[in-house]
């Protein structure tokens, strides 16, 4: 466990050094969250205020996807893996007495979490000084609070779960692109990075809670702006559990397939 510590630690102390990239990311992020407060404050005009969600629970939602972008977008995956995969630089991490597995987990959690770091703080900061309405609110209670951060933390869990099985399907492709494309576009879609998924049809929003995708940003950010109340937050604390053994579980299954196939070439 000391060895996966490590890596998490290296990793978490090169992602803290790209402090510019960050202080860009912020300019845009800051902007993007107005635009889209804007587009629900016409859209919540136009419908006489009948929405899915309440608008100070639409605006805190937006402000944290905005603040905690990094930890939730799959296709911020780490291009140094897909790298390795296609060069052939995975021979060196195969000569090491470590698990494949573990120490991509390890590196791609610690990487998330200083980029969110560095990140989320100002935006926060920024989106509480906002004027009404696109001022971000504080939680409900402290209960809420604390659920918030327990999802939080098991939603960025399955995040990088199926980040490392798009990984681990690269082994049996020639190009990670295809894979990249297809499976980190619908999810972010199918997440609610897009749009909040209680403004889906009901139909078709029945069908996104039986995957995992529902269980990733859409719970802690529901849970923090109140529109996830009762007996429901620990319902989905359940299913969040659930999705995040059995991505795990599928993720290593494929890793111990694609290890018994690797082929390095060149010399």
């Amino acid at each position: 466990m000391k060895k996966y510590y490590c890596f998490f630690k290296l990793r978490f102390a090169t992602g803290l050094q790209y402090r510019m990239a960050s202080v860009t990311a912020l300019t845009t992020q800051l902007i993007w969250g107005l635009m889209e407060c804007l587009a629900y404050k016409a859209i919540a005009e136009a419908s006489g205020g009948n929405l899915p969600m309440d608008y100070s629970s639409i605006v805190t939602y937006i402000w944290l996807k905005e603040a905690l972008l990094v930890l939730f977008n799959t296709w911020a995956a780490d291009n140094d893996l897909f790298a390795m995969i296609i060069n052939g630089n995975i021979a060196y991490e195969l000569c090491r007495p470590v698990s494949i597995y573990s120490m991509w987990f390890s590196r791609t959690t610690g990487a998330r979490i200083a980029e969110a770091i560095m990140r989320c703080i100002p935006v926060l900061f920024c989106a509480f000084l906002m004027p009404d309405p696109y001022r971000m609110t504080l939680p409900v209670n402290g209960i809420s609070f604390l659920l918030f951060l327990l999802t939080l933390f098991l939603a960025m869990g399955i995040t990088i779960t199926f980040c490392m099985i798009v990984y681990m399907l690269c082994f049996f492709t020639i190009s990670p692109q295809g894979w990249r494309m297809v499976l980190t576009g619908a999810v972010d879609f199918l997440s609610g990075n897009v749009i909040p998924l209680p403004f889906f049809p009901k139909k078709f929003l029945f069908l996104v809670e039986m995957s995992p995708f529902a269980y990733m940003q859409n719970v802690p950010f529901r849970i923090y702006s109140g529109d996830l109340v009762g007996e429901e937050i620990y319902q989905c604390i359940l299913r969040q559990i659930f999705w995040l053994a059995i991505l795990m579980f599928l993720g290593v299954v494929i890793w111990k397939q694609a290890e018994k196939r690797v082929i390095v070439q060149g010399g």
